[in-house]
């Protein structure tokens, strides 16, 4: 029996149908040249799924989309125990089928969709997602703890769409220190990947270092309002003044781009990219050269030191999204580079992690256009460095510095934005 599935053949869902096929023994091709946004546009795709998702399978007896019922279809087309041996098998395979579905793929696409730049990135719902994948995972790994397989005692149709969409999670999300609170989870995962029919799909999968960062939603191209066109009254000319050619009229000059206020302010002693050129380059004796330094160039009268505190450090659970939270911070202060400096550090060695930082701004108050863009401000509580009074100083030397212990606790981390 001839099917053809009609996806990329990177397409994650695809995987699904394809490593069933192995496990049940029947020959699904992949369309050769298959384009996302052009071949799922066309007339014959759209008569197979009207709304031009992709996967679809093509069979002698009709079209099927979406992609668990794409699998379903395809391990039913042949002798095998991929639905197990009983009712009650069954009933637990497409329990584990829905559950991983909607308790793990969906929280993952949450994550993920952001860091494409195709949702925009809210860190409340990120949080929302992170605490529900790990209300599912730590199920999961009860489950398994006790278990090798999700159902009976060999692959079955849950096991394959389980391990599919943590695939997505543990090759571009999911670090090492998330997935490691859940060794059960880990050791199925990696047991399950690396069988043969698996790794014929996925070929050899690796767990992903880094959370990629978030990016600006994309939105599309707003067209330009035209004005509408109004009779305009001829232009009486005397007759000593002949009209000018339309060539010859003088275009309106460009209105000049209006200052950032910061560059209105009077010029200071401190240059900050001497202060950043010598911050980079420092490497040894960073307190004595780099700290010292910083004080000798400091100009109380140009620029203003501010402490912040993270005001929702309990919900810090997690290292990796407490890190990328701080990464995505420094990534939209961009728009301040000219006019600041920062350091900010992830406080502690178990949860929850606290953050706090040191912001070197231009001027005496916290630039008005950076609380207007950058919503993140509103996170913290931003104190004034009063650099008469020693131990704020002394705070601040030891935030330029990364000392550690920092105020008792070991650093997770610190970053700097210069």
């Amino acid at each position: 029996m001839a099917l053809t599935l009609h996806a990329t053949k990177e397409n994650k869902n695809a995987y699904k149908t394809l490593i069933t096929a192995e496990y049940a023994g029947v020959q699904v091709q992949l369309v050769p040249d298959f384009q996302m946004g052009v071949s799922n546009k066309t007339p014959q795709f759209l008569k197979m799924n009207p709304i031009g998702k992709v996967p679809v399978l093509e069979t002698p007896h009709g079209s099927v989309f979406e992609s668990n019922a794409i699998a379903r279809y395809v391990a039913r087309s042949s002798e095998n125990t991929l639905f197990g041996s009983s009712p009650i098998d069954q009933a637990h395979v497409d329990q584990w089928i829905d559950f991983s579905s909607l308790e793990i793929d969906a929280n993952i696409i949450k994550l993920y969709l952001p860091r494409l730049g195709f949702a925009p990135y809210l860190p409340p719902a990120e949080e929302a997602a992170i605490a529900a994948l790990k209300r599912s995972f730590e199920a999961l790994n009860t489950h398994l703890a006790q278990n090798t397989y999700l159902v009976g005692d060999s692959v079955t149709l849950a096991d394959i769409i389980t391990t599919v969409n943590l695939y997505l999670g543990f090759s571009k999300l999911l670090v090492k220190s998330f997935t490691s609170e859940f060794p059960h989870v880990e050791r199925y995962f990696w047991t399950l990947v690396n069988q043969p029919n698996f790794r014929k799909i996925l070929g050899q999968v690796k767990q992903t270092e880094a959370m990629p960062p978030i990016q600006s939603a994309k939105k599309p191209a707003q067209p330009k309002e035209s004005k509408p066109k109004t009779k305009e009254e001829p232009k009486k000319v005397s007759k000593s003044e002949p009209e000018k050619p339309k060539e010859e009229a003088e275009e309106e000059a460009p209105k000049p781009k209006p200052k950032n206020p910061l560059d209105l302010l009077p010029p200071s002693k401190m240059v900050l990219d001497d202060w950043k050129r010598l911050y980079s380059n420092t490497k040894t004796n960073f307190r004595e050269v780099a700290v010292n330094g910083f004080w000798d160039m400091y100009d109380p009268e140009g620029y203003s030191l501010w402490f912040c505190d993270y005001k929702y450090n309990d919900e810090n659970t997690v290292s990796f999204v407490t890190l990328n939270k701080v990464g995505g911070f420094l990534q939209r202060m961009d728009l301040a580079r000219k006019y600041a400096f920062g350091k900010m550090l992830v406080i502690g060695s178990e949860p929850p992690f606290k953050v706090k930082g040191l912001w070197l701004f231009r001027g005496q108050e916290i630039p008005k256009f950076v609380i207007d863009e950058c919503y993140d401000m509103e996170l913290y509580e931003w104190t004034k460095v009063d650099i008469s009074d020693e131990a704020q100083k002394e705070r601040a030397s030891q935030m330029i510095e990364d000392a550690e212990p920092f105020e008792g606790e070991a650093l997770l981390d610190a970053k700097c934005f210069k």
